[in-house]
């Protein structure tokens, strides 16, 4: 495949989880705005563009679940697919202060051309690996900013996210993660329900116990970091999956 929205990894791993990562690169493809969105690369470098760290996590926390992965393959600035198609903020124009020149215009060809060759290839993949079993279990990686531009800081290590739909796996991870001594954010710093994301759309929709999981920015900025993140998370996510009975 040219050009790929996606990449998946282990495909064929037989644990029931599938890790998620909807925000894992900066990249812009060559064919939106001449491969540049307008901004720097410094701004490119920064949380609005992809969840740092992310994808590093996933990588790390599939191979310890057993489990494969899909992560995207286009920067959230581009087109993002953690969002539902008539969102309004599907296309960024400005984000965290910074002005996103190539989006400013995209007017809706622009934005059903990215719809079709990237948000839509992505969502038919990751439904594809979320059917591949009748149990499956969907843990979407995500990262934070420690700071907004004029917001106070964020405390938390780690923000567990859900929507008031499924508690079923967020509410014992949140214990379990607290357990550990960590600085766990319920619902923080975003709320977990947003009608038409990821996953409202393959695992509320379809009944698949799911969690989200949010980590500081900060904290995974190595690969050491994301290895150390992945060895302490998957255990927790094990248990607490095996003791709910789901």
């Amino acid at each position: 495949m040219t050009d790929p929205a996606y990449e998946i990894l282990g495909a064929g791993r037989a644990g029931r989880w599938l890790v998620t990562c909807d925000h894992a690169t900066n990249r812009v493809p060559a064919w939106v705005g001449d491969g540049t969105l307008g901004i720097d690369a410094q701004d490119m470098a920064r949380h609005i563009a992809y969840d740092v760290g992310a994808a590093g996590l996933t990588r790390a926390l599939a191979e310890r679940l057993d489990a494969p992965a899909i992560l995207s393959n286009f920067s959230r600035l581009v087109i993002d697919p953690n969002r539902g198609e008539d969102d309004p903020t599907l296309v960024m124009r400005l984000y965290d202060g910074t002005i996103i020149p190539a989006n400013r215009h995209a007017d809706a060809p622009e934005v059903e051309r990215r719809l079709a060759r990237l948000y839509r290839p992505y969502h038919a993949a990751y439904a594809d690996l979320a059917g591949r079993r009748g149990d499956t279990v969907i843990c979407a990686v995500h990262s934070f900013t420690p700071c907004l531009r004029g917001r106070a800081p964020r405390p938390w290590q780690v923000g567990v996210l859900y929507s008031h739909r499924d508690t079923r796996l967020a509410l014992p991870l949140i214990a379990a993660l607290r357990d550990l001594g960590l600085c766990v954010g319920d619902n923080e710093p975003y709320s977990g329900h947003l009608d038409g994301d990821a996953i409202d759309r393959h695992a509320l929709t379809p009944g698949r116990p799911n969690v989200l999981i949010e980590v500081r920015n900060d904290l995974i900025a190595t690969p050491a970091d994301q290895i150390a993140w992945a060895d302490r998370l998957a255990p927790v996510l094990e248990q607490v999956l095996a003791a709910t009975g789901l």
